[in-house]
């Protein structure tokens, strides 16, 4: 990186504004997830209701199948968000501290794929 030429204030203002959106997407996404297994378990089942307890329907399954996709999906997005988010603050500081080094290494680690660690997955 040969200059840079940023304005903290801005950055702060734009971080700011994406903070408020990504946590807007977090409640979203909490809601869903506590709302998608009723949504499952209300959409029918395969069997009539004299046959004992009766397994998902088709319906209760794809949304199941969604969920566990959709899942890793947002957890995804939430772990790209917060390292984008703090990489750039972080970045934003070392420029301010004077440290043009630091703060393109700030802004380099915030682009490293995060790392998913779904509940019930195995060691590969």
């Amino acid at each position: 990186m040969t200059s840079w030429d940023i304005r903290p204030s801005e950055v702060s203002g734009v971080l700011s504004k994406a903070a408020t959106a990504a946590e807007g997407l977090s409640k979203a996404g909490q809601g869903v997830q506590k709302t998608l297994p009723s949504a499952a378990g209300a959409a029918g089942t395969i069997s009539g209701m004299y046959c004992g307890p009766a397994p998902s329907g088709p319906v209760g399954a794809a949304l199941a199948e969604f969920a566990n996709k959709w899942g890793a999906d947002l957890q995804y997005v939430a772990k790209r968000t917060a390292a984008s988010l703090n990489g750039a603050a972080e970045a934003t500081r070392k420029y301010v501290e004077g440290d043009l080094e630091l703060a393109a290494n700030a802004q380099h680690e915030a682009l490293a794929e995060p790392k998913i660690d779904m509940p019930g997955e195995g060691k590969k």
